[in-house]
């Protein structure tokens, strides 16, 4: 079954089971065209919380599906592929973490909301792409652990005189797009702004006529008056931008931006995880509140 068979197959079962189908921005086109939702890992982990559906499938990858069962313990959140990790989440153990604390004792940590459900749980406060400098100026403390993605942490260490003590994790994604591949596409398209996400290298974010996350990214290109805009996130984002601004040319900033793990979910595989309804993912109760308190802290810093 292929093509609107399958798309209406997954739809009946979707109403069928009272389940909603949620998609990170860096899924399949064909994955985020059917979705009920679209968005960043966490916007979507609050709308898992908010929805009346008793079933959440979560496109995306493992961190992201924990996050949803976090803050929506109640429902049933399956993750259609349970293979689809993230190289930048392994990078950081709690044992590793604990060591680092050890080290720097009596600081607060800054997770990354891009970490596993046992990492945030050991965390004193969360933070996204979009909020971390905000993050990181609201604590009281002059010192403090930021982990895992230390792009991140080194783009928020320009926004404030705190001393951050960065993990050493990273995106292999976004870390592989090189400067050459950034400079090569201005000088081609020098009527293109080149818009990047701060877990690029700090070289690259450096080029960069702007610096958000994938949600800002959608605010910036629809706002902006320019016509052309060189994209540094992963591929995936380009389909809601060019749907979103069908007069607008987006050009990926290097070739390397695609990750294997978000484009592993197919619609073969959104329907066979609805019905059999499975793989589903859980977080132990003791881990989920914890990690739950480090979003909460997080989700009641005012915003600006």
């Amino acid at each position: 079954m292929q093509g609107a068979d399958i798309r209406e197959e997954i739809r009946a079962l979707l109403a069928e089971r009272n389940g909603i189908l949620l998609a990170h921005n860096y899924m399949r086109d064909e994955v985020q065209e059917i979705a009920d939702i679209t968005g960043d890992s966490l916007g979507l982990s609050m709308e898992a919380a908010r929805t009346g559906a008793d079933v959440i499938v979560f496109c995306g990858v493992h961190f992201m599906a924990e996050s949803a069962a976090i803050l929506a313990s109640a429902k049933r959140v399956i993750l259609p592929r349970l293979d689809a990790g993230c190289p930048m989440a392994d990078m950081i153990s709690v044992e590793g973490l604990r060591e680092m604390k050890a080290r720097y004792p009596g600081l607060p940590v800054v997770t990354y909301v891009n970490s596993s459900a046992a990492v945030k749980a050991e965390s004193d406060i969360c933070c996204t792409s979009a909020n971390a400098v905000r993050v990181v100026n609201s604590l009281a403390e002059r010192e403090l652990i930021f982990t895992p993605d230390r792009n991140l942490g080194s783009y928020v260490a320009r926004f404030t005189d705190k001393t951050i003590h960065l993990w050493e994790g990273y995106c292999p994604t976004h870390e592989r797009l090189r400067v050459d591949d950034a400079t090569s596409l201005k000088s081609a398209h020098p009527d293109a702004l080149f818009i990047c996400h701060p877990e690029c290298n700090p070289a690259v974010v450096a080029l960069a006529d702007h610096v958000c996350s994938t949600s800002g990214m959608y605010e910036f290109c629809r706002e902006n008056p320019a016509r052309k805009f060189i994209i540094g996130t992963e591929a995936g984002i380009l389909y809601r931008l060019r749907k979103e601004n069908p007069e607008k040319e987006f050009i990926l900033a290097g070739p390397s931006l695609i990750c294997p793990n978000m484009k592993l979910t197919s619609l073969e595989d959104v329907r066979d995880a609805l019905i059999t309804m499975a793989p589903v993912v859980t977080v132990p109760e003791d881990v989920r509140v914890a990690a739950k308190r480090a979003l909460d802290r997080m989700l009641a810093i005012p915003r600006d």
